[in-house]
């Protein structure tokens, strides 16, 4: 009888030096995850909120607001995101770029990241609010600005084919997931050979505009024409 007792002050003792291990690993994972959050505010601030969910907890699962543009304080109740994780492992982990909006009515980009335990269950959520307001002005800003008209009047400031030269010579950039001027020597030599198959060589100061876009000097291009002739 007194053997049993012992097993069974064994088994509970086992069971909550357990449950300490977990609430414990639990408390650690958390407490990076806020560290990834504070790293993130500070890199995005003043434009991004992030905040810290313990879905374990969701009546108050908020655990910390970074940058508060939303005006939630810790300790409010978790999301429609954050009850559908913890109803079902099978949620999407990272739901990204969706419209969303403060209390106020302002414009949010939302992303949200759930997070996982050992044994494959939701316990906590890091989420980013990105206050649109700013940015959709400077759009509009930006498309006032460069609207241009439809006037039938054509004018080139520049002599003719200068631009062809350019295009062309970004288009074969590109080919090489590269910019005209991080072009490699060899890529140049072949570069040069295309404008002359293509007639650009023929273009009035055709070397001076390639050098300045490729941003080498005039007598290098005409060393890979001679080259290439």
């Amino acid at each position: 009888m007194s053997h049993n007792k012992n097993r069974l002050k064994l088994h509970k003792a086992s069971d909550k030096t357990g449950l300490l291990m977990s609430v414990s690993k639990e408390n650690t994972l958390l407490a990076q995850i806020d560290t990834i959050a504070k790293g993130l505010s500070e890199t995005l601030a003043p434009f991004c909120e992030v905040v810290v969910h313990d879905l374990k907890n969701p009546k108050h699962s908020i655990l910390s607001i970074h940058n508060n543009l939303s005006g939630r304080k810790i300790g409010e109740s978790t999301t429609e995101l954050g009850l559908a994780r913890i109803d079902s492992a099978d949620f999407p982990s990272i739901i990204s770029n969706y419209t969303n909006q403060f209390s106020d009515g302002r414009p949010v980009k939302s992303t949200s990241i759930g997070i996982k335990d050992d044994n494959g269950n939701y316990v906590a959520a890091l989420c980013l609010n990105l206050d649109m307001t700013l940015f959709r002005g400077m759009q509009s800003m930006l498309s006032q600005f460069t609207e241009v008209g439809t006037s039938p009047i054509k004018e080139h400031i520049e002599p003719n084919g200068s631009e062809a030269i350019r295009l062309r010579i970004d288009q074969f950039a590109a080919t090489l997931a590269a910019t005209p001027r991080t072009l490699k020597a060899s890529d140049r030599k072949t570069l040069i050979e295309t404008l002359r198959n293509e007639g650009l060589l023929d273009v009035k100061k055709s070397m001076e505009t390639i050098a300045q876009h490729l941003g080498v000097s005039r007598a290098s291009v005409y060393l890979y024409a001679k080259k290439e002739s």
